[in-house]
């Protein structure tokens, strides 16, 4: 598939769909006129310009690309037949086998970007299925890269691995932020210097990481060699076992998005 393709969102009106949705028409790798959205109660006031329906077959019968943002558990609420076009899902743990099945296509790719997707800046791994040629594959990474930084992967494994960790988009680097706060406030730092200290410092992490590729385990261990300040709170935070609740916590969402696609 080369070009602009007509692009079908089940689910544009959620906060997902509708962030690819944005991504697709900043970009142009849709018209607005060749995108169509469906919603379940209320027609938002967003991407006037393109389609929204109720009907989520007529949807798929006018697109030539399907990406299915819907939660889970509604999925079985969406039996819509595609007879062979492209279905790109972003639903956790929903196996691509279920995905054929249910929607009559060979060509099926799960993916699963994140909440930054609003800000162009999601990590979206994602696999295909065999029946999933090049020009299939260019348009997947042309719509994920559009919302940040796309890898496709060989295994669903890898995906619900995946789900689990870089899925949780904020989540993970929150509770650190929030635990973080919460200390300093204890301390007497006014709420507003807590929350710029903090997210300045996370922010500004982010931004020297991915500018400088280095491993992250050979930054803390230089602030390890300085034997100062950052390295007393890294050894406390380690023998109060930050590792291992770190380790426990992506292998307890590893576990739940397993069987998220066992439940489907």
């Amino acid at each position: 598939m080369s070009g602009k393709a007509r692009i079908g969102i089940i689910g544009g009106a959620g906060w997902l769909g509708g962030s690819i949705a944005e991504a697709i028409l900043r970009t142009g790798l849709a018209d607005p006129d060749d995108l169509t959205l469906s919603y379940r109660r209320s027609r938002p006031d967003r991407f006037a310009a393109s389609h929204w329906t109720t009907d989520n077959q007529l949807l798929a019968d006018r697109s030539d690309v399907v990406i299915l943002s819907v939660r889970p558990e509604d999925w079985g609420s969406v039996p819509v037949k595609l007879e062979g076009k492209l279905l790109i899902s972003v639903m956790a743990g929903i196996r691509v086998s279920a995905l054929i099945e249910m929607h009559a296509t060979e060509r099926v790719v799960r993916a699963l970007p994140n909440a930054a997707a609003e800000v162009s800046c999601s990590y979206t791994p994602w696999m295909a299925s065999a029946g999933v040629d090049t020009d299939d594959r260019s348009l997947v990474r042309k719509i994920f890269g559009a919302c940040g930084v796309e890898d496709e992967v060989g295994s669903e494994t890898h995906i619900d691995y995946l789900t689990g960790m870089s899925g949780t988009g904020p989540a993970f680097p929150a509770l650190l932020a929030a635990a973080m706060m919460k200390h300093a406030i204890s301390q007497g730092l006014p709420v507003e210097i807590a929350r710029r200290a903090v997210l300045t410092m996370l922010t500004g992490t982010g931004r020297l990481l991915e500018r400088q590729q280095d491993d992250p385990a050979e930054i803390v261990n230089r602030f390890l060699e300085y034997r100062g300040v950052t390295a007393a709170g890294i050894q406390e935070m380690r023998a109060s076992g930050f590792d291992d609740a770190v380790s426990n916590g992506l292998a307890a969402a590893f576990k739940k998005s397993v069987s998220m696609g066992d439940a489907s």
